[in-house]
């Protein structure tokens, strides 16, 4: 018997890490964590030692800012909720009848997404922002917002509770 030296082939979902190559990479959270602590701690640096400070809070903020959206992210596995939504959404009441989940699954995603981006604040403060999105999100999907939020919703608040559970505990 010889062994192979192939690596069986990926599904092209498993948002891999571009340096260790394993499932479950979160970019867009990373990034978003480092821009958002980089502009702040910038901002409080060259408040506190002028142009130099700034540049180094940035830099140090940046780093700081990118593990904690890097944390937050990865408690949201995108394969995971896409997977568990195209097989729960139709027992939900909001599903009109003859609607696929292709119809839905924009709203789950931004309900999820939207989660590993405001973790700190509730459905009612994004909201809002999210149905200002929702033209734009919602691709092949003739759902309205009126009828989308429910689902965006749900996701929100599955991911929030499994965060919450995941991080109950710890300091």
């Amino acid at each position: 018997m010889s062994a192979s030296n192939s690596t069986p082939p990926r599904d092209k979902d498993e948002n891999l890490d571009p340096i260790t190559g394993e499932p479950g990479a979160h970019p867009i959270g990373t990034g978003l964590g480092a821009v958002a602590a980089g502009a702040a701690s910038g901002a409080l640096g060259g408040a506190v030692a002028g142009p130099v400070g700034a540049a180094v809070g940035a830099v140090i903020g940046a780093v700081a800012g990118g593990l904690a959206g890097k944390g937050i992210a990865e408690s949201i596995d995108p394969t995971a909720e896409d997977a568990y939504w195209g097989e729960n959404y139709a027992s939900k009441p909001y599903v009109a009848k003859g609607h696929g989940y292709d119809q839905y699954k924009p709203a789950y995603q931004s309900g999820w997404e939207a989660h590993s981006l405001h973790a700190d604040k509730s459905w009612d403060e994004i909201e809002s922002g999210l149905e200002k999105d929702w033209a734009s999100r919602k691709g092949t999907s003739k759902l309205d917002w009126a009828d989308a939020k429910h689902a965006s919703r749900d996701a929100f608040e599955r991911v929030g509770t499994a965060h919450r559970a995941k991080t109950k505990g710890t300091v």
